[in-house]
Parts: C-alpha cells; structure tokens; sequence
C-alpha cells in the first residue's frame, strides 16, 4: 500500500528574531513595535524564555511588502 504524502501543508520552520532581523532588515524593537501593531506576524512561545517565528508568515509578509511598494495586488 502506498504511503501517502501531504502536498497541501507546507513544511514548518521556526526562526530566531536574529533570522528575522536578517530577512526584513527591521531592527528588534521595529519588530516587536510593528507586532504590537498588529502589522508583523506575531511570534510562537516555545517556553518563558523562548519565542520564535513562522518563517512562511515572515516571508508572506516580505512579499506583501513587495507588492505593495511596486503597486501591486498581493
């Protein structure tokens, strides 16, 4: 029997706020400011000390941005 494969889902990947950083160019307090917002994804606690993002919703948010500031629809 076949194993079946889940091609809908895209695969998860957790990233720091230095990666996050790194990916937009907004600095720490840019990102929690823009959260607060309501502007930025928000981030996944893993634990009290640990927060993380999604990196699909963080890049998502880039390509909004893009098309944004070319005039385009998202």
């Amino acid at each position: 029997m076949a194993k079946p494969t889940n091609t809908t889902a895209p695969a998860r990947r957790f990233i720091k706020r230095q990666e996050v950083e790194a990916i937009t160019g907004l600095s720490c307090t840019e990102i929690y400011r823009r959260v607060a917002a309501g502007t930025f994804p928000k981030q996944v606690t893993l634990g009290p000390k640990s927060v993380v993002w999604v990196e699909a919703e963080v890049l998502a948010w880039c390509d909004e941005r893009i098309a944004e500031s070319r005039g385009e629809a998202a």
